[in-house]
Parts: C-alpha cells; sequence; structure tokens
C-alpha cells in the first residue's frame, strides 16, 4: 500500500483503487501499527481514482524532524574521500565507514523540505553541487519502522570538501531536501534486491544515471535508526535518509533547470527540478 500527503488530506492506495482519509497525517504516521490500521480503512472507505492524489505535498508531518546518514556506501566513502583530499579530511571518512558509529546528522525540518514536482535548491555560495539518491525510512516515536519513501540529500560537494565541519552548510539549506511521492507502507521489510535509480536530465538530455541496489548499503536501516534515536527523542516520529550508493564524478555538477529523476522499486518515481 502507499500513502499520499495532498492539499486536501491523506489518501491510500491499493491495487489501483485510492481511499481519501478523514484522519490527521500526524495520528497516521505516528502508528506502529499502520500498515494494518490502512488495510482496514480500505475495506470501509468508498473507492476513488487517480484525481484524489492531485495537489502532492511532500509525506512530512508539519513537527517532524529529516535526518539523514552518511558513508553507509562504498562508493560515497570513495566520493567523500575525493573531495576532500586537499583538505585532510579523506581519512575520517574511512574511519567513519569501518566504524561501529555511524555518521548520523540533522538535514531539515519540515518547512525546508519539498514534495515531487517541486523545486529543489543549489547554494549560491557553492561551485559543486549534486543529488543523492536515498531510501528514507518513516519512523514512529517508539522508533519503529512504518513506511518508506524516496529521498533528495541536496549537497554542495564544494563546501564539503573544503572542511568537513562544514558539512551542515554543505547540507542544510532552503530546498535542500526532497522526499516523497508518497510513502510505502509494506507488510514486510524492503529487500535487498531493491534498485535505486537516479536519472539527471539537462534540457531534455541525460547527463547522468545509476544504480543500485540496497543490499549494497553497510548497515541495516535498523541499525541506523538505533543510532538516530539513541539519545534523541521525537514526539511525532521522524524521517532518516540512509545514505547513497550513487555519486556522479567530480567533472560533474548541477545547474539550473537540471531535472533530477529518483526511483525506488515499489515507492515510485521523486522528480524535482533545480531552481
Amino acid at each position: 500500500m502507499k500513502l499520499y500527503k495532498t492539499k486536501n488530506g491523506a489518501v491510500i492506495e491499493k491495487n489501483d483503487q485510492y481511499y481519501a482519509v478523514n484522519e490527521s497525517w500526524e495520528a497516521l504516521v505516528n502508528d506502529d501499527e499502520l500498515y494494518d490500521k490502512l488495510s482496514k480503512l480500505t475495506k470501509t472507505l468508498p473507492a476513488g481514482d487517480s484525481s484524489l492524489i492531485n495537489g502532492l505535498l511532500p509525506p512530512v508531518g508539519k513537527d517532524q524532524e529529516l535526518w539523514a546518514c552518511g558513508v553507509t556506501y562504498l562508493r560515497s566513502k570513495i566520493g567523500r574521500q575525493e573531495e576532500s583530499q586537499a583538505a585532510g579530511g579523506a581519512d575520517f571518512y574511512g574511519k567513519v565507514y569501518e566504524a561501529e558509529r555511524p555518521e548520523v546528522f540533522f538535514k531539515s525540518t519540515a518547512h525546508r523540505i519539498v514534495g515531487s514536482g517541486a523545486l529543489v535548491r543549489i547554494r549560491k555560495d557553492s561551485t559543486w553541487d549534486v543529488p543523492e539518491p536515498e531510501l528514507t525510512l518513516v519512523v514512529t516515536s517508539s522508533g519503529k519502522i512504518i513506511g518508506y519513501t524516496v529521498g533528495n540529500d541536496m549537497s554542495s560537494r564544494s563546501i564539503e570538501g573544503e572542511n568537513p565541519l562544514y558539512l551542515p552548510q554543505a547540507k542544510t539549506y532552503d530546498g535542500s531536501a526532497a522526499v516523497g511521492p508518497c510513502i510505502y507502507v509494506p507488510s514486510a521489510r524492503l529487500n535487498g534486491d531493491t534498485n535505486i535509480n537516479l536519472v539527471i536530465s539537462r534540457n531534455k538530455e541525460v547527463v547522468f544515471k545509476g544504480d543500485i541496489l540496497l543490499n549494497q548499503m553497510k548497515r541495516t536501516p535498523e541499525e541506523l535508526v538505533s543510532f538516530v534515536y539513541r539519545e534523541c527523542s521525537f514526539p511525532h516520529g521522524c524521517l532518516i535518509m540512509t545514505g547513497t550508493g550513487i555519486v556522479p564524478g567530480h567533472d560533474f555538477t548541477l545547474q539550473s533547470g537540471d531535472e533530477i529523476a529518483i526511483t525506488i522499486d515499489n515507492i515510485g518515481t521523486l522528480i524535482n527540478t533545480v531552481q
């Protein structure tokens, strides 16, 4: 099943049928038994068509935070080492890839997050910018993963590479995160063969593409949740980006007008244009 957040409220999709839900988004996404709840609702609510999901919003509650994890794939480790070599930070990325404790950082509050079809931004004081396609976990206040969405962790590689201490500036700014188009709510965890695909188009021509399987992630989603929740409480639950395994080379940077399409099996495609 899929759960959409729209301007008119929450909508469930099941077997190509759509159901408008008269319940707050915040209550839905902080329910440990969300799959069972949505299943029951589809048996009692009238079915409609896809017009119910017009006016998509990012599937995040107004009081939820978005956190992120880094260097969880080998390609990410290599990319971070390349960009920070001159600044002397390369060793740190190698160490965190092998360490018990993962890299975890705060990414965004809800008002800086955009949904599918909206504009993402690159910093005016940056010269090297990339999208980072990431499986994003939807987690309740108790720490239970109840769903998954597609995430785009927009990043300034020039700022991050200049000094690892500049990470918050490279990662957190208005329009620096996109999630959507929905929350995928399965009855079991995602399969390791789940594919993550990135396509970047410029003037309707593909300028970069790549893909990776979820089983290439060094850490498990549950492990990442455990560290985010270790000393932080989330009364309304939160979203957690799990890192990227697709990193464009040093010769690529985003430009205004580029279209970014990130597709994850079973979840859908998150599409954004660079402002």
